[in-house]
């Protein structure tokens, strides 16, 4: 006998199939746009970078120098926001807290860096990864200044843990993304790694957590000219700060969960508004 159960199993390939065809369409069609508008980003940071080489250089020669370097780069920072087209709307939902503290922002987008630079007054130093060495040019902040952390080698990890704290012991700031990398699902975030969490309750400092809304869909991978890329409102939300003073390491799952929970809220009300 024929069955007559509806043929459920037929009916999703034929709509995955329309959708996969929609969003192929529109990949193409606006590939021209996405091409001039990397090539443009690529073109005026690289071009910047090249004329502030030589005062970066001078200013990052002794530790001296580096808040002169901060301020330069915030400047930089500034220039970038409308030159590369992704101007920065901030909401706040509270004021800073006195330095030092730790900054944790999630990670979807090369233009997460720029923007940290001009949400945050106070100097800070970025934890980024150990590949930023490699890469021309921009390697100069990370040799000295910066930190770079090497998260495939757990004493080099380690050392860079302990540099972060140690500049936190003399009232720099710090800022880290705590998924460690840029997600292949962004927005949607990864897991947080422990060492921001464990930084701040080792040094009880204060976490200050930063939403970036829209740099995932403003700015996609660099070397694939066809990904994400256009200009637009960069929102972004400063969250309150969380304390730490009083709690131990058995609170870091707590904390990391407070983070994550605080820097998500905003994505998700993205993700059911677009739906």
């Amino acid at each position: 006998m024929r069955s007559t159960q509806p043929h459920h199993h037929l009916d999703r390939p034929t709509v995955a199939s329309d959708a996969e065809r929609r969003n192929t369409l529109a990949k193409w069609l606006f590939a021209p746009f996405r091409i001039v508008f990397k090539l443009w980003f690529v073109g005026v940071f690289f071009f910047s970078m090249v004329l502030l080489y030589i005062p970066f250089k001078l200013m990052l020669r002794r530790p001296s120098g580096y808040p002169f370097a901060f301020r330069l780069m915030r400047r930089w920072g500034s220039f970038l926001n409308y030159a590369l087209l992704v101007p920065l709307k901030v909401e706040r939902h509270g004021e800073l807290p006195p330095p030092p503290y730790v900054i944790c922002v999630n990670h979807s987008s090369y233009l997460d860096i720029i923007h940290t630079f001009n949400l945050v007054p106070d100097y800070f130093l970025f934890m980024g990864k150990y590949e930023l060495l490699k890469w021309p040019l921009f390697r100069i902040f990370f040799v000295d200044m910066h930190i770079a952390v090497n998260r495939g080698n757990r004493t080099e990890a380690a050392r860079a843990l302990m540099k972060a704290a140690s500049a936190i012991g003399r009232g720099i700031s710090i800022s880290i993304f705590p998924e460690g990398t840029i997600p292949a699902t962004a927005p949607r975030m990864k897991l947080f790694k422990d060492g921001a969490f464990k930084l701040a309750i080792d040094k009880q400092v204060p976490v200050v957590p930063i939403t970036f809304v829209d740099n995932w869909r403003l700015f996609g991978d660099p070397e694939k000219l066809l990904s994400r890329g256009r200009p637009g409102i960069a929102r972004a939300v400063v969250h309150a700060a969380i304390p730490t003073v009083g709690m131990g390491p058995s609170e870091v799952d707590t904390l990391r969960r407070r983070v994550f929970d605080a820097i998500e809220a905003p994505l998700r009300e993205e993700t059911d508004r677009i739906r």
